[in-house]
């Protein structure tokens, strides 16, 4: 659909565009990412994945024991009451006990695993004293970062081209690289604010907006705001990706994190600021505009 002529203008515009982090990027340690054989969650890195864990953990021991009580019953069942043993079947159709029985015990387990499901469902919903917040958008197809309290300057995130995911150390895997990514300072609770463009004469599309090690998961949809929060207490460049089919370029949507001392995050404030005109010494200068629909060609996958 695209030839490589305008992936190669992608990657260069890219670059520009991400050399001011790029460097900062690569001295980092790259986690959160899938691995060979890996099996389970991945592991946790905010305290909501951690309780989504603990969570998932107490649901196992519960639905394993049913398992082999159902099991245990089916077999004594085929056992105790084979035709062979039992000429002349009991005509017994009803028993008080027993049908009282398989009617509490199921509301008892389905309330033991409500009231830890809604206290984990409340506390990943709303932030408590967060320190600011990112307005987080989704477009056709790539993300970007508002940060309001910070003056309102913009991150947009385009995948990289593979010619430029290669120059990367150390190395990211395939279609997870970025050229710039979200930057928070870790140990610092940050509001999350999820929604999607809107697109005049198009109902717009809705995005998942998704970072597997902490435990988040919006839906953004336009025209409308949904809530989350991340703590991250190790540095780090995190990875995820888009969780809701989309369209066309769906799979050509991932999510960069970078986490930092608050230190590296100020510097990196006050970078983006100049360079949105929004400091005395900083010339107005917008996001760069490019074409990234040739980075999404199959023929350059």
């Amino acid at each position: 659909m695209f030839g490589k002529r305008g992936l190669g203008i992608l990657g260069v515009l890219s670059a520009v565009a991400g050399l001011g982090i790029a460097s900062s990027a690569e001295a980092q340690p790259v986690v959160g990412v899938p691995h060979d054989w890996q099996m389970g969650f991945p592991p946790a890195y905010t305290p909501v994945m951690s309780r989504v864990e603990s969570l998932h953990d107490l649901l196992l021991v519960i639905i394993s024991l049913i398992s082999l009580f159902v099991a245990a019953l089916l077999i004594y069942a085929v056992l105790r009451f084979h035709a062979s043993r039992n000429p002349s079947p009991t005509q017994t159709t009803h028993n008080t006990f027993l049908e009282i029985a398989w009617t509490v015990t199921p509301i008892l387990i389905l309330v033991i695993i409500a009231i830890p499901s809604f206290r984990l469902l409340y506390y990943s919903d709303k932030a408590v004293d967060p320190a600011f917040t990112v307005k987080v958008v989704g477009h056709q197809w790539y993300w970007s970062y508002e940060y309001p309290d910070q003056g309102n300057f913009v991150v947009e995130s385009r995948i990289l081209s593979e010619e430029d995911r290669q120059k990367l150390k150390p190395q990211v895997p395939r279609l997870l690289a970025v050229g710039e990514e979200m930057v928070i300072p870790k140990g610092t609770t940050i509001r999350i604010i999820g929604t999607s463009e809107v697109i005049q004469g198009s109902p717009g599309s809705m995005h998942g907006w998704t970072v597997w090690g902490f435990g988040i998961k919006k839906t953004v949809i336009p025209g409308r705001l949904n809530e989350g929060w991340i703590n991250v207490p190790e540095e780090g460049y995190y990875f995820g990706q888009c969780s809701q089919i989309c369209g066309q370029n769906h799979s050509f949507m991932p999510i960069g994190v970078r986490v930092v001392s608050q230190d590296e995050f100020n510097k990196w404030v006050e970078q983006k600021k100049k360079a949105a005109g929004l400091l005395p010494d900083g010339p107005p200068q917008g996001p760069p505009k490019t074409d990234v629909a040739s980075a999404h060609s199959p023929a350059n996958r």
